[in-house]
């Protein structure tokens, strides 16, 4: 029924990608807070609403500009993690994917409510008497749960959350409200129409900045359609699109609604901000009712119900591709990104975001906060999306985003900034909205540290190895130091050098070190400086082969490996690659041993013939010893070697020949866990039962062209290759990579 798959099967085109958004914005927002902002701020609400769509203007340009470059579901969460630390994106994402699951609990309440109104309405419209249960609050939250649970199974059959055909109805009911109170005010005396808006800022500009605070939300929506791109057709046009005319519909019905009411939705000689004082709430269909008669009522009975429940329908939408973005980065259990084959929809992230949706209509004691604190996380995370959208910008280098933002750098500052300061007055005007981010954000954190946070970082290394261009995106420029002392071994050390750091990405350093004999005279002697030049000559000649812009350094000491260490040291490399010739059997430590006692880099050791191709290289083996202390590398070389090519990557575990069959089907498991960390996929595994560990691991290395071992560093001075790594190196004739991670 279902697989586990890296990108979805593009269904959604603008009409839909517009729903999503429309379905969000409208109706809620304007239903609920335009009574609050009417209260807060009198006439001036218009200005509110006005300058509020403003900054989501610009908020959606940040968002479009980075889902043009990051086509892929997920919104915020998705950006943060190509930019970001894995744990940074893990927040984020925790907080949206929370932000949207109680938006959705709410407009299932809220559809609930208002369905029982307009039931109870016409029931006494008929001559019945609405019956006493009709007002119990179970049923509220029964209708709530009916009406999500409805909306998952239709989610289950269909990879679209717009809600097409009740956006439609609903966008034609405003219109109806609309053009009902034009008619209205065009009959109304020019002075009363002039009255009823003195005096425009009833509240001053204090008022008006507290309406904008309290408002904002209403506009939240549009950023859900980044949260579904990677569902969406022809994405780096579409979702722009999509998220201006979603922002443009709700102005459209919002702004014209605000004006009528304002003119002809108080009764005569009172103003909106009183009547909107004494019943906020009712504002909108007190107004439709004192122009439109009981009619109008109706009216917007009608469109509160279609818009909780097109509201409802986008967040759930959003919410369980949120769930599914962070499972395939294993931020969250992997059973969440498995989808049907089909139609690829995410069924398992689908249910539990419903289960979790139902859940909080019956168990959140506080909705009023859980809202506000949904209100705090959007600012947050749009000002974090403005952030994001500079930074992307500046180190996209020759890949710029395909839809970029007009104004840069003044729109995303100054949107970021709007956004910082509503966030702070949310949390100000309402301290439990901060109270509950910081316990669900506490929650997060113990889960992910203690069950996600390993294979997410594995994920994200393997990620970043597989495509170099993340890491430029997170502004690192990693450091490969390439100490190179002998001319044949030059080639396979670029090779592999610029397969761990690609040169437009990083920097390749090549060190080639003089080591003079005692009371050396070069004029007298230039053989030791002649032989670093013929070193020199090589590496810069393989990196000229392949295209490489490369550095080198060369120095003089007599002590080589000091000196490699010195200069690690002093340019801070990330890696260090080392050739090798072979490992003796001395008792104390080798040369290079020494070496890597002294080392705070990850060290990638290569023993390859002259003639070494990666390119010919297609079978790897890798045996597991079961402890794990080089994953985090093993996962980064794997997938720098995979980038170019696939390759067949074994993973080989040997135990004792007595281990009972349960306990070799429990290392199965495991191997296969470590394979699908560091490969991202099943790859091949076996388990060897057998008493001669050296020997089964030189047998299987026979039909591979490359064996990687890790070794464990204790300390300078001290024996790294033990007798078990000295006879498998000695022993193998195959290309051999040595992994030691810094410690």
């Amino acid at each position: 029924m279902t697989q586990s798959i890296e990108s979805n099967e593009r269904r959604i085109g603008l009409f839909a990608a517009t729903g999503v958004g429309v379905g969000a914005i409208v109706g809620g927002g304007i239903l609920a807070l335009s009574g609050v902002a009417f209260a807060t701020t009198g006439p001036a609400a218009l200005v509110a609403f006005a300058v509020n769509g403003l900054i989501a203007f610009f908020t959606a340009l940040s968002f479009a500009e980075m889902a043009s470059k990051f086509p892929e579901s997920g919104g915020t969460y998705a950006f943060s993690r190509k930019v970001l630390s894995v744990e940074a994106a893990f927040t984020v994402g925790w907080v949206v994917w929370f932000a949207s699951i109680v938006a959705a609990m709410l407009y299932a309440v809220g559809f609930g409510y208002f369905a029982l109104v307009l039931t109870e309405d016409l029931l006494r419209s008929f001559g019945h008497d609405a019956p006493e249960w009709s007002e119990n609050d179970r049923l509220v939250a029964l209708v709530a749960v009916g009406a999500t649970l409805f909306l998952t199974v239709g989610l289950l059959r269909k990879s679209s959350g717009g809600g097409n055909w009740a956006n439609v109805c609903k966008v034609i009911v405003f219109g109806v409200l609309i053009l009902a109170g034009m008619w209205a005010v065009a009959r109304q005396p020019v002075g009363e129409t002039r009255e009823a808006f003195r005096p425009f800022f009833a509240a001053g500009w204090l008022g008006l900045l507290q309406a904008m605070g309290y408002t904002f939300i209403a506009l939240q929506g549009f950023d859900l359609i980044a949260a579904v791109g990677g569902e969406i057709r022809d994405p780096a046009k579409t979702i722009p699109r999509a998220m201006m005319l979603s922002l443009l519909i709700a102005l459209l019905i919002y702004l014209p609604l605000l004006f009528v009411l304002t003119a002809v939705g108080a009764e005569s000689g009172s103003k909106i901000a009183a009547t909107a004082a004494e019943n906020p709430e009712e504002i909108v269909a007190t107004g439709a009712m004192n122009y439109l008669g009981p009619f109008g009522y109706w009216l917007v009975i009608v469109a509160a119900v279609l818009s909780m429940f097109t509201a409802l329908q986008a967040n759930l939408f959003a919410a369980s591709r949120i769930a599914l973005a962070m499972s395939r980065d294993r931020t969250l259990p992997s059973m969440l990104s498995q989808v049907t084959a089909n139609r690829q929809i995410p069924v398992y992230s689908v249910v539990v975001t419903s289960v979790l949706v139902s859940s909080l209509v019956f168990l959140l004691p506080n909705v009023a906060a859980a809202g506000a604190a949904a209100s705090l996380i959007f600012l947050v995370t749009f000002a974090i999306a403005h952030f994001l959208a500079i930074l992307v910008r500046q180190r996209s280098g020759d890949y710029p985003p395909p839809f970029q933002t007009p104004s840069f750098p003044l729109v995303p500052v100054v949107g970021g900034l709007a956004c910082i300061s509503l966030a702070v007055f949310q949390g100000i005007a309402v301290p439990s909205a901060g109270a509950i981010t910081v316990v669900w954000l506490s929650i997060g954190g113990l889960m992910f540290l203690s069950l996600f946070a390993r294979q997410a970082r594995l994920k994200d290394v393997s990620s970043m190895a597989a495509n170099p261009e993340l890491v430029r995106l997170r502004g690192n420029t990693p450091l490969v130091l390439v100490p190179i002392a002998n001319p044949q071994n030059a080639e396979p050390m670029i090779i592999l050098a610029n397969t761990l750091v690609p040169s437009s990405i990083g920097r390749v350093l090549i060190q080639t070190i003089v080591v003079p004999p005692e009371d050396w005279d070069p004029d007298a002697d230039p053989e030791p400086l002649n032989r670093s030049q013929e070193v020199l000559r090589a590496s810069l000649g393989a990196s000229t082969k392949l295209g490489m812009r490369v550095e080198s350094l060369t120095t003089v000491s007599r002590h080589p490996m000091e000196e490699i260490a010195r200069v690690a040291r002093l340019h801070r490399c990330e890696s260090v690659l080392l050739g090798l010739s072979e490992i003796t059997d001395e008792q104390t430590g080798t040369p290079i041993e020494r070496l890597l006692g002294k080392l705070n880099a990850d060290v990638v050791v290569l023993r390859a013939t002259s003639n070494w191709q990666l390119i010919d290289t297609e079978r790897i083996l890798v045996p597991v010893g079961g402890r794990g202390g080089h994953d985090h590398l093993l996962a980064r070389l794997l997938g720098s070697l995979s980038r170019t090519q696939q390759r067949q990557v074994k993973f080989l575990r040997v135990v004792p020949a007595k281990t009972p069959e349960a306990e070799r089907k429990r290392i199965q498991r495991d191997l296969e866990r470590i394979a699908w960390e560091n490969v991202g996929g099943p790859g091949e595994q076996e388990v060897i039962a057998s008493d001669n560990v050296v020997e089964t691991i030189v047998g299987a290395a026979e039909d591979c062209g490359l064996m990687i071992l890790g070794v464990q560093r204790l300390g300078g001075g001290q024996k790294l290759f033990g007798a078990f790594t000295r006879r498998i190196v000695n022993r193998t004739k195959c290309r051999l990579i040595i992994i030691s991670r810094r410690d």
